[in-house]
This record gives C-alpha cells, structure tokens and sequence, in this order.
C-alpha cells in the first residue's frame, strides 16, 4: 500500500537542554525529589490567588427603600461622655490649695512632746522619771594631767544641784562638787632567797582602795608606783623604779627603751619584780580597780 503525500515533511527543531539542567534532574530522579519539587512550584503560584483572594471587602448592605437613614435613638440610661486628654503635671497650686505654707528653717518644735507616752512599765514610770530629771540635776566633769615623765593621772568631778541650786547633800562647800579617782586592791607578796639559798616567803598582804599616786608596797621600799589609769584601756599604769633588776610577768611596756619605766598590768595577772641589790623579789597583784570619792570642793 503506497503511503498518501499530505504535504511537505516537517522537521522538528533540535533543542538541546543545558548541562546542568540535565545533570540536576537525573538527580532529582535518582534521590526521588522530583514529586516534592513540583509541589513546591504548584504551592508557590498558589500562594497569590490565594492572599489576594481575601482583599476585597463587602460594602454595606444597600438600604432598603422606605427606610430612615438616620440613627437610631439611644437609650436613656447609657449615655458617653467625651473628655479632652490634658497629659503632664497638674498645677502645684492646685494640688497644695489645702495646705498653708511654712518656714523650713523656722524651729517649730522647742521642747519635747510626752503626752500620751508611756516609758517602761507605763504611766506611773514615765511620771516617776521626769519628776526626778526635774528635781535634780547633775555634772560630771573628767580632768586629766599629764606628767613629766608620761604618766597620767585622771579626776572624775560631779557636780550635784538640786532645782534651787543647792546641794542635797548640804555639805560645807555648798556647791555639791565630789573628786572622783579611781583606786585598786593590790595583794602584795614578798620573797627572798638567804645565802644558804633556802626560800623565805612573807605572809601576802592585801591593801584596799590604793589613790593615785601611791608608792608600792611602801614607802621604805617603793618598788612601782600606782599611777592611775589609761584613759584608753581603762587598765592600772605602775611606774617601776630604777632600783628594779628584772620583771617578770603578763603586761605592756608603755616607756622605756633598755630597761621598762611605765607598765600597763592586766587586773587579776600578777607581776613579779626583783629589787635592790639582795634580789628580793615582789609580786604585784592588782585585784580590781573602782572610782572612789576623794573629797569634796
């Protein structure tokens, strides 16, 4: 059967693809992406019409014929009121209209107010304590003097007066002043080795409420020299004399380079002092320090 001649043959043109377009989708075919990559693309020209699908808004609803345009009433009972925003601080004028204006710099207050308080126990306490601050009063004055050779010695004066100005007390000199010093109980005990080096020790003795300046154990033998206090540690000072060889014992050089000339002792630490040329030896215990009253002015 002899082929009908319809027309000339056409000839297809030759398109050749890129290398790399190939080469990518024989690997999209290999790896089994070739489903996922026409999603892709069918979502991305989706992705238009379906945002700008949403964009157009209904107008109103026409209004029906015979029908009013104009608002409704609103009801009695609701009912809004538009207010004008003022932001920033109100005036201060405004704000302090109430309050009066004072003086910061003028005193206002010239005693203490008790009214109404209650110290201690109650009523009756805070009664009792005013009472006697107004009957009574009373000074105290500390004097210190300081010596030559370092030492210092301390008087306390109180001074007592009662609301007219008088002493309670009565006495001679009619102004109440008292001198104030401190004292010590010091325990005293005395040992010495004879030639045939045997010990003899002395019975201890106690001397009570020893004033500044005041030389120990005594007059006949002035080992140390009770000073007085510290007016910083409170502490006894003891003034050692030349004549002392060694000191043994708890306490705080205050002078002296090669030999100790000022001692400051702890109450209750005993100081032993060897003097003179037989090396007698004394131990120094100063037992408690108290302010005792000296007399009167």
């Amino acid at each position: 059967m002899k082929r009908l001649k319809s027309g000339p043959d056409l000839k297809m043109p030759d398109l050749k693809m890129p290398d790399f377009l190939v080469d990518l989708y024989w690997d999209l075919r290999d790896r089994r992406l070739l489903p996922l990559v026409g999603l892709l693309a069918v979502a991305i020209l989706a992705v238009p019409f379906l945002l700008g699908g949403g964009d157009s808004e209904e107008g109103p609803p026409p209004a029906a014929a015979g029908i009013s345009s104009a608002p409704s009433p609103e009801p009695s009972g609701s009912k809004l009121i538009v207010v004008e925003a003022k932001p920033g601080l109100r005036d201060y004028r405004k704000r302090l209209r109430d309050h009066s204006p004072t003086n910061p710099f003028h005193q206002r207050y010239t005693s203490s107010v008790l009214k109404g308080t209650k110290l201690g126990g109650g009523e009756s306490a805070s009664t009792s304590s005013s009472t006697t601050k107004t009957t009574s009063s009373s000074t105290t004055e500390i004097t210190k003097t300081e010596k030559s050779d370092g030492t210092t010695t301390t008087e306390v004066v109180t001074e007592t007066e009662g609301e007219d100005g008088s002493s309670p007390s009565g006495g001679a000199g009619g102004n109440g002043l008292s001198l104030v010093a401190f004292a010590v109980d010091v325990k005293i005990v005395r040992s010495e080795t004879n030639a045939d080096g045997s010990k003899e020790t002395d019975e201890p003795i106690v001397r009570h409420k020893v004033v500044p300046p005041a030389a120990l154990p005594g007059e006949k033998a002035q080992v140390v020299t009770y000073m007085g206090i510290s007016p910083k540690t409170r502490k006894p000072l003891l003034l050692i004399s030349d004549e002392v060889t060694s000191v043994f014992g708890e306490g705080k050089c205050l002078s002296g380079t090669s030999t100790c000339q000022l001692l400051e002792v702890e109450t209750g630490l005993p100081v032993t002092f060897v003097f003179g040329p037989g090396n007698v030896r004394y131990k120094i215990n100063v037992l408690k320090v108290e302010p005792v009253v000296t007399g009167h002015g």
